[in-house]
């Protein structure tokens, strides 16, 4: 397990750039040379690496994986998380929303009452206008710190909701009669779906399936729901 999660971890340092010498991981991994290629040889055949003439290479998908993988082998949360790199978050995020109908758009950023805001990940599928928030997630949370966090990200979401329509904000759900503004916090953590204060904070490996329940689940959840007259009676910031 140890000799497995050191492989691991020495995987998601080295291929943060792309491709790497299998004697180079080696190293890293402080193991021997036939137990290295033993556990690359599984990974691979599990699909969570490529290798290729002595190279070894891992998707943003792939990486995401083998984080999980090394924190199911004993890796500290921080410690795997420090090695990913923020974009692999989003693009998993947007990888499953594109594959359930929405359009993206990635770091938006607007202004309104007088503040500068930012949303990793906006999706957008009628009437449903899904923002989330991509935590680079560390050690385990006390419940009053996902609250403020949980808190944050509805401010954001309403904003986005009444900035609207506006036209430096570039999303095709302006131009609709009725929005359901929906705030999401994304993590690396597995596990059900938990809320806080109605709002979700969703593993980034459940949210194929999250995605997939919410039109189940959107009287539990926390959402800003504007009409287009709404949306135009409102003052904006352009």
């Amino acid at each position: 397990m140890i000799v497995e999660k050191n492989l691991v971890i020495a995987l998601l340092k080295l291929t943060r750039e792309g491709s790497v010498a299998h004697e180079l991981i080696n190293k890293e991994a402080r193991i021997p040379s036939g137990d290295s290629r033993k556990l690359l040889q599984r990974l691979q055949c599990e699909g969570l690496i490529n290798v290729h003439e002595g190279q070894v290479e891992a998707s943003n998908v792939q990486r995401l994986k083998l984080a999980m993988r090394a924190l199911g082998s004993g890796g500290d949360l921080e410690s795997v998380c420090s090695l990913l790199q923020w974009q692999e978050f989003e693009g998993m995020a947007s990888i499953a929303m594109q594959q359930n109908g929405y359009r993206i758009a990635k770091n938006l950023r607007f202004k309104h009452a007088d503040r500068r805001w930012e949303i990793d990940v906006v999706g957008c599928r009628k009437p449903l206008v899904i923002c989330i928030d991509c935590k680079h997630w560390h050690r385990s949370m006390h419940p009053s710190a996902a609250m403020r966090i949980a808190e944050e990200q509805v401010e954001r979401t309403e904003a986005l909701a009444e900035s609207l329509p506006n036209p430096n904000i570039k999303l095709e759900c302006a131009k609709w009669d009725k929005i359901r503004f929906i705030p999401v916090v994304l993590s690396l953590t597995q596990g059900t779906f938990k809320f806080h204060g109605n709002v979700p904070i969703v593993s980034v490996f459940q949210l194929q399936d999250f995605l997939s329940q919410l039109p189940a689940c959107l009287n539990s959840i926390y959402q800003a729901t504007r009409t287009n007259e709404e949306r135009l009676g409102l003052g904006q910031d352009l």
